[in-house]
């Protein structure tokens, strides 16, 4: 069992080694890993929160450009319809008499950028500058017509820069969408992942470090354990041994001494002749 759980660890360390970073296994390295892993968190979210917000003006755009579509249909068939009449009314060369008339542009686009979860939609707006003399213009017939023409025309042309405001504003978020679920997919897929298993690479290592050091404390323990019972046997021998030799000294010494003393009273003075 044991070596089965080992097999699987080294399996899955070989199969996380490219799926994470080379650091090297400590506390100070997992305390900024995690770090990462934190931001990245928060930054997966804050794109997440982007992704959606420009989805769903993506999505109004869209709805907004099909019902300017459909309505510049209509607007463009009015306009041309008007140009007819008044050319039918007024005659071909009213033309020559609208183009001498105006002198400059009184209908003008100036854009601008507007700031919708940090992505920058330019914008197009429409003004009039001044007012065309067209004091002459119809003078003889078909004035009215082509007032009417102008006012269809003046329509039209406003409906064309709010199209062109809708479709640049479209294709704006467009790009900004891929980029930012790119981003989105990049740091749920790679990023984070990479950094999880990081962490528990670290982990495992830290912990692998720790049984081996509590096995070696193990053994130390073992060994001083067995040293300490070791030097108490030979104390209790060598205290067993000065036993045994202090009462058999002290018996000696006993014995010896009744003798001598015995001797000496039963010994008789030496006779010099």
């Amino acid at each position: 069992m044991r070596r089965y759980r080992y097999q699987v660890y080294i399996f899955n360390r070989m199969s996380g080694q490219t799926q994470r970073l080379n650091v090297v296994p400590t506390v100070t390295v997992l305390g900024v890993v995690k770090a990462r892993l934190v931001g990245a968190t928060r930054g997966h979210a804050l794109l997440k929160k982007k992704s959606d917000a420009l989805t769903v003006q993506f999505r109004a755009i869209l709805k907004k450009i099909v019902t300017t579509k459909e309505s510049m249909g209509t607007v463009m068939k009015a306009s041309s319809f008007a140009l007819t009449e008044a050319k039918y009314v007024a005659g071909e060369n009213i033309k020559f008499t609208v183009i001498e008339n105006v002198k400059t542009a009184t209908l003008r686009v100036k854009s601008r950028t507007e700031n919708i979860a940090g992505v920058k939609l330019p914008k197009f707006d429409y003004f009039t500058e001044s007012e065309t003399k067209n004091d002459l213009t119809g003078l003889a017939r078909g004035g009215q017509q082509v007032q009417v023409c102008k006012t269809a025309y003046v329509k039209a042309i406003e409906v064309l820069v709010e199209l062109a405001s809708l479709q640049t504003s479209f294709l704006t978020l467009d790009e900004a969408i891929k980029t930012t679920n790119r981003r989105v997919n990049a740091l749920e897929s790679v990023v984070k992942p990479r950094l999880e298993n990081t962490i528990s690479y670290i982990k495992g290592e830290l912990d692998e470090l720790e049984r081996e050091d509590f096995f070696r404390l193990k053994k130390i323990q073992a060994y001083k354990k067995r040293e300490i019972e070791n030097k108490m046997k030979a104390a209790a021998q060598f205290r067993e041994l000065q036993a045994a030799e202090h009462l058999s000294l002290e018996q000696g010494i006993s014995i010896n001494a009744a003798h001598d003393m015995l001797t000496v009273a039963q010994k008789d003075e030496d006779i010099i002749f």
